[in-house]
C-alpha cells in the first residue's frame, strides 16, 4: 500500500466527517473499478469516511446521475462527469465549484491536492472564469492495436505482400486498412480460425456506435466537431456545414464496408465487446479505448494475446496529419472524466476530501499501470509506469508523446440533446436501412433543426 506524504492532515481533515457514507456513480470501466477496489479503501482507512462506490454501465450511470441532479435529490455525493458532458452539466449547474471552495475551506485543502501536477487534461474540467468543477481520475486516447505477431509472421508478411504488393505493417491510411482487414478475414477463414480483420463498434442501439463514428472515425477522414460549423451551428454542407460532406459520406461508407471484415457481434458492440473482442485473439486490428490497452497486452488472466499487441496512431487521410500538428483538426478521441460534486450532495466536504485523495501524485503509479491512464505529467516518467510501456509496445510513450494530436469532445452544452436527435440515423446505416450518403443527408437536416429548436442555430 502507498505511504503518503501526510497521513497527519487525512486524519484531522476527515475528523468531523468520520464515519459517514459518501456514495457515487461510475461506469464500470478499468479506472473505475481500480478507485473502487483500491483507492477508495485506503481513503477510508485515512479518514474514516466510508465510500459506497456504485459502478455501472455507461447509460444507467448517465441516468442515475442526471436524475439525481435534476431532482436535486441528494443520493449521490459525487458522481463520473465524463469529458464529453462536462459542458451539459455546466450549461445546467450541476456541480460544485471546487476552486472556489477551496478558496473558502481551505482547511479542507489536502497539502498533497496540486493542479499544476496534472495534464493539460484537467483544463477540460473548467468552466469559463477557469475554476475547476470536476477533478480528473483518468485520461486515455483511442489507438490502433494490431496483433503484432501476426504482422511479424514470415509467412504471412510473403503471401500479404504478394496480394497487395506493400509490406505488411500498421495502416497509416484507409485504403492500407482495408487491405489489412479483407486478407486477415480470408486468412482467418483459409486456416479455420476464429479471426477477423477488424473490430467495429457498431451496436446498431446504442450510442457507441455514433460516438466511434463522430469521435474516432469522421476526424481520420478529416470531419471534425461532428460536422458542425461552430459559428452558425450548421451541418448541411449548403448551409456552411460538413456532417454530410464528401468527406464525412467516404468516413460512413468506408466504416460501414469494415462490417463485412469484423466478427459477428460487431453490430451488438460497444466499447466493451471491442476490447472484448480483441482480447479474445478474434481481430488482427481495431481502434480500441486506451484505458483496456494494458490489461489487454498484459493481463494473461482476461487477455489471450498477452505479449502480442502492438500499438499505432490510426489511420488518416492526406492532409488530417498536418491539420492536427497545425492545431486546426485531430485525428481521434482523447477520453477521461473526473469526479465532481452535485451541488445535491448532502456530504459536500468528505467529497472534496476523497476528490483530493485520489489526485495526490503518490497514488497515480499503481493506477496507471493497471488502468492505462494518466492525468499527471510526472507518472510517465515513473520507472514502474515505463516498465509497463515496454510490456504494451509504447502506449504510454505514443500517448504522452502525440497525445496532443487528439481531441477531447467539442465545448458542446447541447451534446446529449443532439445526440438523441441524431444517432438512430447511424444505427439506420448499419442496419442498412439507410446507406450512408442517406443517413448523413438525413442527420445533417435534423441536426439543424434541433440546434434551431433548442435556440443555437444562426441563419
Amino acid at each position: 500500500m502507498p505511504a503518503f506524504a501526510d497521513d497527519a492532515f487525512w486524519a484531522k481533515a476527515g475528523e468531523p466527517y468520520k464515519g459517514i457514507t459518501l456514495r457515487g456513480v461510475s461506469e464500470s470501466t478499468p479506472s473505475s473499478n481500480w478507485a473502487k477496489d483500491v483507492i477508495a479503501k485506503e481513503f477510508t482507512e485515512k479518514t474514516g469516511i466510508e465510500i459506497q462506490f456504485e459502478t455501472t454501465s455507461w447509460d444507467q450511470m448517465y441516468d442515475k446521475a442526471i436524475k439525481d441532479m435534476e431532482a436535486g435529490s441528494g443520493i449521490y455525493d459525487f458522481v463520473y462527469i465524463e469529458q464529453d458532458i462536462i459542458y451539459s452539466y455546466l450549461s445546467r449547474d450541476f456541480l460544485v465549484n471546487i476552486t472556489q471552495t477551496l478558496k473558502d475551506k481551505p482547511d479542507l485543502a489536502a497539502p498533497t491536492f496540486n493542479m499544476e501536477e496534472f495534464t493539460t487534461f484537467i483544463e477540460y474540467f473548467k468552466g469559463k472564469d477557469g475554476d475547476l468543477f470536476g477533478v480528473p481520475m483518468e485520461a486515455f486516447i483511442k489507438p490502433y492495436l494490431y496483433r503484432a505477431d501476426l504482422f511479424a509472421d514470415a509467412a504471412v508478411k510473403e503471401a500479404f505482400k504478394a496480394k497487395y504488393g506493400w509490406d505488411l505493417a500498421p495502416a497509416t491510411d484507409h485504403k492500407q486498412y482495408r487491405e489489412i482487414a479483407e486478407f486477415f478475414t480470408q486468412y482467418g477463414q483459409d486456416n479455420d480460425l476464429e479471426l477477423w480483420g477488424t473490430t467495429v463498434q457498431a451496436s446498431s442501439g446504442h450510442p457507441a456506435s455514433f460516438y466511434e463514428f463522430v469521435e474516432s472515425i469522421a476526424p481520420t477522414f478529416g470531419v471534425y466537431n461532428w460536422g458542425l460549423n461552430t459559428e452558425t451551428w450548421a451541418a448541411t454542407v449548403a448551409n456552411g456545414g460538413t456532417m454530410n460532406s464528401d468527406k464525412a459520406k467516404a468516413a460512413l461508407t468506408w466504416w460501414i464496408g469494415n462490417l463485412q471484415y469484423a466478427p459477428p457481434e460487431s453490430t451488438s458492440s460497444t466499447w466493451d465487446e471491442v476490447a472484448a473482442s480483441f482480447s479474445a485473439g478474434r481481430a488482427a486490428q481495431a481502434l480500441v479505448y486506451g484505458e483496456n490497452a494494458a490489461w489487454i497486452a498484459t493481463d494473461e488472466n482476461k487477455s489471450t494475446v498477452v505479449g502480442k499487441v502492438g500499438v499505432a496512431l490510426p489511420p488518416l487521410e492526406p492532409g488530417v496529419l498536418e491539420e492536427a500538428e497545425s492545431g486546426n483538426g485531430y485525428i481521434g478521441y482523447y477520453d477521461g472524466g473526473a469526479y465532481g460534486i452535485p451541488h445535491s450532495s448532502k456530504n459536500k466536504e468528505a467529497a472534496l476530501l476523497w476528490l483530493q485523495y485520489y489526485s495526490q501524485a503518490s497514488v497515480q503509479t499503481d493506477w496507471a499501470v493497471n488502468a492505462a491512464r494518466v492525468t499527471h505529467k510526472a507518472t510517465y516518467d515513473d520507472p514502474r509506469v515505463q516498465e509497463q510501456d515496454t510490456k504494451t509496445n509504447g502506449y504510454y510513450s505514443l500517448m504522452r508523446d502525440k497525445g496532443h494530436l487528439f481531441g477531447g469532445a467539442p465545448n458542446f452544452p447541447f451534446h446529449g440533446q443532439l445526440r438523441e436527435a441524431i444517432a438512430p440515423y447511424f444505427y439506420d446505416a448499419i442496419t442498412g436501412k439507410l446507406t450512408p450518403d442517406q443517413a448523413l443527408d438525413q442527420a445533417a437536416a435534423r441536426a439543424e433543426e434541433e440546434l434551431t429548436r433548442l435556440g443555437y442555430r444562426k441563419a
